[in-house]
């Protein structure tokens, strides 16, 4: 009787919610391009606008009582428009000029192999157990330098966590949760803070419901201060729990970025050239600090607050953060001998703008998509009709702005712009929360959560394709559903903990900003 041969052991079974992530990630690397997914979001907005303007669509907008109607595309005027601004749509998509004056810069830095020395050095002095909390914290930092933050960080991210011997994609996860889906949060004032308040002094300036009230730009600091820590340490624990064990260790490729950690020994030159490329970077702080903090300095405005007198500097985010790229990067290169002449200089940004060649595609049909969108007015009938919707289901106290919360979010999905959502918003919620004693301030406050906590898993985000690059670089085969399967659980996690922490404000009726409460005074 022949023996029986043992079965081979089974491979434990996956979780269930990894198994869901999984398929997230399969379904979504299915899906066309991302510049095919635009081009076809730009011919649905196409036919939907001649639906709704045949249909007759139309709302009532809540600041000036007109009427904001649904608008043909596809009649004989939306058509010329759309064959004679193409161009101009292009030329003026934002992104694209951030992305590429900020990479020429980071180009420098990176293909004179000062940021990968960088990233050792700093992985060497980093406790290991700090890493992950370090790079969200850092995302949310980033958010000073607007919309430039979640180009560099993602990237710089993910080749630390290599250094560091771990899978780069967490380290691209992670500070993509810090960067975008924590977009609000910070210790420091940012630039938004000063973009949305003009939309919220607006709107409560037009409804003369609180005459003599005036919202402060920095109404929701107390709220926003707090908030960093707290998502900080969920983001950390949905890193370590979650999003490190499914996807593993990293195994390179063939013809992927190689693994920092197993690069050689910091040469002498390179140790010259990392002492002058610090010393550079000082001088060009010093000089920005010139720049700024005089009250004759050039990037200092006039204003009644400190945010409104930096406006200039704001502006300029974008050059500053490309020179105090080039600047170290090109003293690096000079002294660790990786730079001869102007021509090294030339090709190595050269090669830099290169690689950007997928994304400037993208980006022209992007633009399209989001100029069909604005002139066919549906933005605006879609967020007015909801708010509407909201404030007609009679909602109060806590579950009103738990509604606020999901209805922010659910419109992110489609229109990404903090700003573009706001303007439409901050007429028909300011109002409608002043009427039930909410703060202006409370009512922004409740809409950036929702704003923030999509950003990370929406395939209409902008900057969605910068990833995808970044990503490829580790895994080739990563696609839009590698990386909304990556950011879901830090989406779902920080929409829940941020909420709650909504709410403990407000049942503990703790101030949101210095001088500002959730309620108005008498309620």
């Amino acid at each position: 009787m022949s023996e029986r041969r043992p079965s081979p052991p089974k491979s434990p079974r996956r979780p269930a919610f990894a198994r869901v992530l999984d398929a997230i990630e399969r379904v979504g690397n299915r899906l066309p391009d991302p510049i095919t997914i635009f081009l076809i979001l730009a011919g649905v907005v196409l036919v939907a606008s001649w639906i709704c303007a045949r249909l007759g669509v139309a709302v009532v907008h809540p600041r000036d009582g007109s009427i904001i109607a649904a608008v043909n595309l596809l009649d004989r005027e939306g058509l010329r428009r759309i064959f004679t601004e193409a161009v101009k749509n292009f030329m003026g998509f934002a992104p694209l000029g951030i992305v590429l004056v900020a990479m020429m810069g980071v180009g420098v830095a990176e293909r004179t192999g000062l940021i990968t020395l960088t990233l050792r050095t700093f992985v060497a002095s980093m406790p290991p157990t700090l890493l992950t909390a370090a790079v969200i914290f850092a995302g949310m930092l980033a958010h000073l330098a607007a919309d430039a933050g979640v180009i560099i960080l993602p990237p710089i991210a993910a080749m630390l966590f290599a250094a560091a011997g771990r899978n780069p994609l967490v380290g691209l996860a992670a500070a993509f949760a810090g960067v975008g889906g924590a977009f609000s949060a910070n210790v420091l004032p940012s630039p938004l803070d000063v973009l949305l308040i003009g939309f919220t002094q607006e709107a409560t300036r037009a409804s003369k419901l609180l005459p003599g009230y005036e919202p402060q730009v920095l109404g929701n600091y107390f709220f926003l201060t707090v908030t960093a820590p707290v998502l900080t340490v969920v983001g950390t624990w949905i890193t370590h729990r979650f999003v490190e064990p499914r996807l593993g260790p990293w195994k390179p490729a063939a013809g992927t970025a190689p693994d920092a950690h197993a690069l050689g020994e910091v040469t002498p030159a390179e140790r010259r050239g990392l002492r002058a490329a610090g010393l550079a970077l000082a001088l060009t702080v010093a000089f920005f600090l010139v720049l700024v903090l005089p009250a004759w300095a050039p990037l200092r405005g006039p204003g009644a607050t400190i945010l409104e007198q930096l406006k200039p500097f704001f502006d300029s985010i974008i050059i500053l953060i490309m020179l105090l790229f080039f600047i170290p990067g090109l003293t690096f290169g000079i002294v660790s001998g990786k730079i001869h002449n102007d021509r090294d200089v030339t090709k190595m940004t050269g090669e830099t703008l290169a690689t950007m060649s997928t994304y400037i595609v993208l980006a022209f049909t992007a633009a399209q998509f989001i100029a069909f969108f604005n002139w066919s007015n549906l933005g605006g009938i879609v967020a007015i009709s909801g708010a509407q919707f909201l404030k007609g289901i009679g909602l109060v106290g806590a579950p009103l702005l738990v509604g606020l919360v999901l209805f922010s979010a659910s419109l992110d999905f489609f229109i990404t712009s903090a700003s573009a959502k706001w303007a439409m918003m901050a007429p028909v919620f300011v109002p409608m929360f002043a009427m039930l004693g909410f703060t202006p301030e409370c009512t922004q406050v409740v809409f950036r959560i929702g704003a923030s906590v999509v950003n990370i898993i929406t395939p209409c985000f902008p900057y969605l394709p910068i990833l995808i690059v970044a990503a490829r670089r580790y895994d080739p085969k990563a696609g839009a559903g590698t990386l909304i399967s990556m950011m879901l659980p830090y989406s779902i996690a920080f929409l829940v903990s941020w909420t709650a922490l909504l709410l403990m404000f407000y049942w503990l009726q703790w101030p949101i900003g210095p001088g500002v409460m959730m309620r108005l005074p008498g309620y």
